[in-house]
């Protein structure tokens, strides 16, 4: 009788956390579709408005926001045009104040010191990380990630 029990409520349980992948009532319980599949845009980027000293990766290749305790962790992986580039970072625009349910940050690295081979894409590769909390993402609907070709965004 504890096994059936036990059973029923694994069933109600993973039940409730499959939702429609599809539409927009999909369950706020299963950890896979809190934000959903990240959408690329293609831009071109203003270059004299740059304050930073780091520059901005060619393009953004993913992007993924995974919920954590106390907030979520944005991971994005950027593709430079050479090896070497370091020191990356997700550069918030607006501080982390959301602009009409969106957080928007910018994916900037350091350039290598000395001129470095291109390389293969896999090799070039750059991934960053950024915790961002629970109070920053009150009212968020979507994160982006600009890089100097293009944006990739998630939507809950």
């Amino acid at each position: 009788m504890t096994r059936l029990i036990a059973s029923i409520l694994i069933l109600t349980f993973l039940a409730a956390c499959g939702g429609q992948r599809s539409g927009s009532s999909s369950s706020s319980l299963n950890p896979f579709n809190w934000f959903g599949r990240a959408k690329e845009q293609r831009i071109a980027v203003d270059r004299t408005v740059i304050v930073d000293p780091r520059g901005m990766v060619s393009e953004v290749i993913s992007l993924k926001v995974d919920r954590m305790p106390g907030g979520a962790i944005i991971s994005a992986v950027g593709l430079p045009d050479t090896q070497g580039y370091w020191e990356a970072v997700l550069t918030p625009i607006n501080g982390e104040k959301p602009d009409k349910g969106k957080l928007s940050y910018e994916f900037r690295l350091m350039p290598p010191p000395t001129p470095n081979p291109v390389g293969t894409a896999w090799s070039r590769e750059v991934i960053v990380g950024h915790f961002v909390s629970d109070q920053t993402l009150e009212g968020v609907h979507s994160i982006e990630v600009i890089a100097l070709k293009n944006r990739r965004s998630v939507r809950r």
